[in-house]
């Protein structure tokens, strides 16, 4: 049994059909890239997976447990976190604010300094509101809220869009760090070399399809996919 088992879903914005028969699997300990050109359907199917938009048919289950139909906060209680492109961090609230309202209703929360640990800089920053951070302190804080809940499995939608070259490497040394320990992840990114940097395996999506599903060194390894459906 997979950690997480997405099968045949089916999603829809309004009369629009957006994910067809979208199915995937992510196993215990396990970083996912999910890699498609703008519109392919990649943000969808997270918000899909974490209840925002429930599909309108098909299964999903984390650890065994049927959650389609359930709200994000019902799955997120069930060990699932979702950090999603916009942030959504309270801007008016402290660093340390923040995590501590993501920290209230987790069984086990992580305690601050081993988020500091992780991220060095929210210590400094402690402080300061959300609203004055950069985009990048903005992205740790972001993933540091999923992090101090102990989350079994954290989706990560565009971590790296936006910054700037210093700050996406420090993340994705963060997030190969966070994959060495174990922690499982599911990635939607437009930095393809970033993302296949730390993944184990990859879906490709392309106009609401998986179109293909394999590891990065065979997606690397061919140069006509890439360039078909990443633009690489």
């Amino acid at each position: 049994m997979s950690l997480l088992e997405v099968d045949a879903i089916n999603s829809f914005y309004g009369d629009s059909h957006i994910l067809f028969d979208v199915s995937l699997r992510v196993e215990e300990n396990e970083v996912v890239a999910l890699l498609g050109r703008n519109g392919a359907g990649k943000t969808t199917t997270l918000r899909s997976i974490m209840g925002v938009l429930p599909p309108a048919s098909g299964h999903i289950r984390l650890g065994g447990q049927a959650i389609q139909g359930l709200p994000p906060h019902a799955i997120a209680r069930m060990g699932m976190q979702l950090v999603p492109e916009e942030r959504a961090i309270f801007g008016g609230l402290t660093v340390e604010e923040n995590l501590r309202i993501a920290a209230l209703t987790a069984p086990d929360a992580w305690p601050f300094d081993r988020i500091y640990a992780v991220f060095p800089r929210l210590a400094e920053r402690r402080k300061s509101a959300g609203r004055a951070l950069s985009g990048g302190e903005q992205q740790m804080l972001a993933i540091a809220r999923a992090l101090i809940r102990d989350a079994r499995i954290i989706l990560l939608d565009e971590p790296f869009e936006g910054l700037a070259p210093l700050i996406v490497r420090d993340l994705v040394r963060v997030s190969r760090e966070l994959a060495r320990q174990g922690r499982t992840i599911v990635v939607v990114e437009q930095n393809v070399v970033a993302a296949l940097s730390f993944a184990d395996r990859v879906y490709v999506l392309n106009n609401g399809h998986v179109v293909w599903s394999g590891s990065p060194d065979a997606l690397q390894g061919d140069p006509a996919l890439m360039k078909t459906h990443l633009g690489v």
